[in-house]
């Protein structure tokens, strides 16, 4: 489904969708940048968090998504960069991360110096969104970088080199979660640099609508049973029975995938969730979950109309 349309079915104001397609249409893109547009990706299904994200994007704002596993940050990331025809960066801001490797370094190539461009700075001079996968993980080298980059100045300052303005399409989109080892609280100079979006739980219907629009042909009840399946595992973290490593919703869409090349369903249940948990104990609690909704001799084919 094209995006624009995918908008209109979930009920976007129409209003900001005139407005994402006159940012379209007035950004143009060089045809060796369109490549880099996301083509192929899972939608995010959540009408409020598309409008407000949306509007921040045609305000000029940059955007901090902030939430537990499996949310839909970086999906909606990407969805974003498709509804607003944009050049992609991913940007991965681990703890090794410096300020050359976002910005760029010198190279030697035809016999002279040449700046090697990195993700941040092709981003700033191509008008693409760039997306800062797990923020709260740079270091504070990293976030240096970033400050002028994001803030009113919208600039680049390359030593030996010059200063570089941000294209006006220009837009940065953060994700971060708290937990995971490595991660950090934000610092406010930072944070004041963005619009921040809690991401919600994603809800049972629109986890149902998010399946049955990878697997249109995946019978209806399953596609209940699987979404009942997932929101289980969830409370099961949330009271604090087992860990996250099972709620993996990339896994379970995976899953579905391997029952309809034939695989069987606890098998492929096996393979994509409850193997993640690693202890013993934990990954029987997993087990019993799956085996009180779905039979074990039940197969893939049977479960696709």
């Amino acid at each position: 489904m094209e995006i624009l349309e995918f908008l209109k079915q979930e009920n976007i104001s129409d209003k900001i969708i005139s407005e994402i397609k006159s940012f379209r249409s007035f950004y143009k893109l060089e045809a060796e940048d369109e490549r880099r547009i996301p083509k192929d990706s899972y939608l995010y299904y959540g009408k409020e968090i598309w409008e407000e994200a949306a509007t921040a994007i045609i305000a000029g704002e940059n955007i901090l998504l902030d939430g537990p596993k499996a949310t839909g940050k970086n999906v909606l990331a990407q969805n974003l960069a498709m509804a607003f025809a944009r050049p992609q960066w991913d940007i991965s801001l681990y703890i090794n991360t410096d300020a050359s490797s976002l910005i760029g370094s010198d190279t030697f190539e035809n016999g002279e110096v040449k700046l090697r461009k990195g993700p941040i700075l092709n981003c700033a001079v191509k008008g693409g969104f760039g997306v800062l996968d797990e923020i709260n993980m740079a270091k504070n080298e990293s976030l240096a970088v970033l400050h002028a980059v994001l803030d009113f100045r919208r600039t680049i300052d390359l030593p030996g080199y010059d200063r570089i303005n941000l294209h006006e399409a220009t837009r940065f989109i953060g994700t971060m979660n708290y937990g995971y080892a490595g991660t950090r609280e934000m610092n406010e100079a930072l944070a004041s640099r963005f619009m921040v979006l809690h991401m919600p739980v994603i809800s049972a219907e629109n986890l149902q609508k998010l399946i049955k629009d990878k697997y249109p042909t995946l019978k209806p009840e399953y596609i209940s049973q699987f979404a009942a399946l997932f929101d289980e595992i969830r409370k099961k973290c949330e009271g604090g029975e087992i860990s996250t490593r099972s709620l993996d919703l990339r896994g379970l869409i995976s899953c579905i995938g391997m029952m309809k090349k034939g695989l069987g369903v606890t098998k492929a249940l096996e393979m994509g969730l409850i193997n993640k948990c690693f202890d013993e104990y934990e990954r029987q609690l997993v087990l019993d979950i799956v085996s009180a909704r779905l039979p074990e001799s039940l197969s893939g084919e049977s479960i696709f109309s």
